[in-house]
């Protein structure tokens, strides 16, 4: 330190400072400047990769927030600043020094409470773990947790902030009591959008990524926040729904089916043989059944179900996996069968033109 010390004594060239002092204060905020970068590049990307639960992270290709590199740049120069010049010495202007270290703190504060904001996109790196059973439900607490947790660091930072400007807090938490009231009552739909976050939460009625209809709205979950649901539509638009109308109402969730139904019908002439429409009910249930992407077969069926005045109704009940495009390719191969089936034993499909004709 005396080495240093001497290092800065001298005639003052610029407002009191020496050029040793400046040379030392420049290199200060190089050196800052460079802790930022190498943080938010280097260090920041290795930590999540460390800690980080998801292999979406991969430690390269991450950066940190800016707010980040800035907190931590700041940091180190008012620190260092204050073990260099805390102390009045000859090489410099004290009062000076004082409101440099004093404004690079309090930039280091808003820096720190901006980059607290923007590090709560992060939280679902140590939240959801890809391949996890519960990975939906992980992604649906990672949504809330991060509604959460921006509101916190609002909060946090305004308390933060207004203690560090000298604001009596004492004064203004018994000013919370008073109008806290008076705020839950003119906030009575949002607190009730809050709990409906939690409520969504503890009992799952859907998750992030589920298709589900509820209060008239069709769509897959796209973010569960603490106000809102938002929904994204067949048509790719986005809808916002209140948490409280998600709880209130019946959800269908489409995402939960753990198989699909298929009820194909089957509409013959009145005059049709008993004995080959029988036939035609047994084989097709059969083929039906052998299919691999058939299941349920106890609960699988093929009957005629009605005797109208100009046909005869042969309605099917089958049962695929939950899948879209299994169900939609089963679909169609049970009517290809039945049409197959019909004309082998000679049964003639209702066709009204026909019938008008004769």
């Amino acid at each position: 330190m005396q080495t240093l010390t001497d290092f800065m004594d001298g005639e003052a060239i610029f407002q009191g400072f020496t050029q040793g002092s400046l040379i030392i204060f420049i290199s200060l905020i190089g050196l800052s400047i460079a802790i930022g970068i190498l943080s938010r590049r280097f260090v920041f990307p290795a930590m999540m990769d460390l800690f980080s639960k998801t292999e979406r992270i991969d430690g390269k290709t991450l950066f940190a927030p800016r707010s980040l590199g800035w907190m931590i740049g700041t940091l180190f120069f008012s620190q260092a600043l204050e073990y260099v010049f805390g102390d009045e010495g000859a090489g410099w202007n004290q009062s000076i020094m004082d409101e440099i270290i004093f404004a690079s703190f309090t930039v280091f504060i808003v820096m720190m409470l901006v980059a607290a904001y923007r590090l709560v996109d992060y939280l679902d790196a140590f939240i959801v773990v890809e391949g996890d059973d519960n990975i939906a439900s992980r992604r649906s607490l990672a949504s809330v947790a991060e509604s959460v947790g921006r509101v916190a660091v609002v909060v946090i930072g305004g308390f933060v902030i207004a203690g560090y400007v000298g604001v009596d807090l004492n004064g203004l938490i018994a000013g919370l009591g008073i109008t806290g009231l008076a705020l839950a009552l003119a906030a009575k739909d949002s607190v009730s959008n809050v709990f409906g976050a939690i409520s969504i939460l503890i009992d799952q009625p859907f998750n992030v990524g589920d298709w589900i209809i509820v209060d008239g709205v069709e769509g897959e979950v796209v973010n569960i926040g603490l106000r809102t649901t938002l929904i994204r539509t067949s048509a790719d638009t986005m809808i916002t729904v209140p948490n409280s109308n998600m709880v209130n109402s019946p959800v269908e969730n489409f995402s939960k089916r753990r198989f699909r139904r298929i009820t194909p019908k089957f509409e013959l002439e009145e005059d049709s043989n008993p004995a080959a429409l029988r036939e035609f009910c047994d084989i097709l249930l059969k083929k039906v059944r052998d299919d691999a992407r058939s299941i349920k077969e106890d609960d699988s069926w093929v009957r005629v179900q009605t005797f109208g005045t100009a046909m005869v109704l042969v309605a099917g009940n089958f049962y695929c996996v939950s899948s879209a495009s299994t169900q939609r390719e089963l679909n169609e191969d049970i009517l290809m069968m039945a049409r197959e089936t019909a004309e082998k034993l000679n049964l003639i499909f209702f066709e009204p033109r026909l019938r008008s004709s004769k």
